[in-house]
């Protein structure tokens, strides 16, 4: 049966809902990633969050390379992402719940690709028109349907580096590229899971208006009062998909 990983970030640093969990220290060669395996409907599942439990790791610092490959090693062959994010469409609001279905990376000085011309396999150049996996993406929907929770079909992501949050021009600039949310740990993530040949998708959570977009000023107290509300949310969705990906 297919092994899901599930990578999350900012306030979620454990699944209460993973049975058996059992963390592993997994070796790749690109360094080591923290897993933690148990089964969620009966379900191999391996769980890892990219800031590490204390929350000690910057977005910019974090081997996204390790990651994937970890899971990549251990078996995995879908990914559910979960990433944290600013509302650049004002339509989606604090608490709403947006996939993802294409990304713009801005960030910069990450390691963002396994094909670096030092690995095995030399340069390849790997299709990114569709690398948000459409099978995944209609579990989470037909989940949040059942479990009659909003959620939006379809969204852009914008990468940037953090930790600090993008300025207002940096959030136009995004908004020109069709950007609908904002966040520092999608990219390289996603591409790098395509270039794994893991099929890979992400709920992104609004927890604030990015930049610009309103007139209050972004505080953390905000943020983690909307993640507390609306993580409930999130992790009711992932239960439903579990249970349709099979």
């Amino acid at each position: 049966m297919t092994r899901i990983g599930i990578i999350a970030g900012t306030g979620f640093y454990q699944l209460p809902a993973l049975a058996g969990a059992t963390p592993e220290v997994v070796e790749t060669d690109f360094g080591k990633a923290l897993v933690t395996s148990g089964t969620w409907h009966g379900r191999d599942i391996s769980f890892l969050t990219r800031h590490g439990v204390d929350h000690s790791v910057p977005p910019s610092a974090v081997n996204y390379r390790a990651n994937i490959a970890a899971l990549k090693n251990i078996g995995a062959e879908m990914v559910i992402a979960i990433n944290v994010v600013g509302g650049i469409d004002p339509t989606l609001t604090a608490g709403s719940l947006s996939l993802v279905d294409d990304f713009v990376d801005f960030t910069s000085g990450r390691q963002a690709t396994f094909f670096d011309g030092v690995q095995p396999g030399g340069v390849q150049h790997i299709d990114m028109s569709d690398v948000y996996d459409q099978r995944i993406r209609e579990a989470l929907l037909a989940s949040a349907k059942n479990a009659g929770i909003a959620l939006r079909a379809d969204g852009i992501y914008a990468g940037f580096n953090g930790p600090r949050f993008e300025t207002p021009a940096e959030i136009r600039l995004a908004a020109l590229a069709g950007a609908t949310v904002v966040g520092m740990t999608g990219c390289p993530e996603v591409s790098l899971a395509r270039e794994a040949g893991l099929r890979y998708a992400s709920i992104a959570l609004v927890v604030n208006p990015a930049a610009g977009v309103s007139d209050q000023p972004i505080t953390m107290e905000e943020i983690k009062r909307i993640l507390e509300e609306a993580s409930v949310k999130v992790i009711a969705i992932i239960d439903g998909a579990i249970e349709l990906l099979r």
